[in-house]
């Protein structure tokens, strides 16, 4: 099994943005910041950061 790395907390969508994006996820502007059904936002409000 891979392990994960170790790439710390996301604060925001730009975090978020850029650990997806270091994981090669296609567009992942889109996936965060658009009307997508792939993203589960748990926890909380979407796009809230605490």
């Amino acid at each position: 099994m891979a392990s994960i790395p170790s790439w710390g907390a996301a604060f925001s969508d730009a975090d978020l943005i850029e650990f997806l994006r270091r994981i090669e996820i296609p567009d992942p502007d889109e996936l965060v910041l658009g009307d997508s059904g792939v993203m589960a936002w748990q926890g909380g409000r979407p796009h809230q950061y605490e």
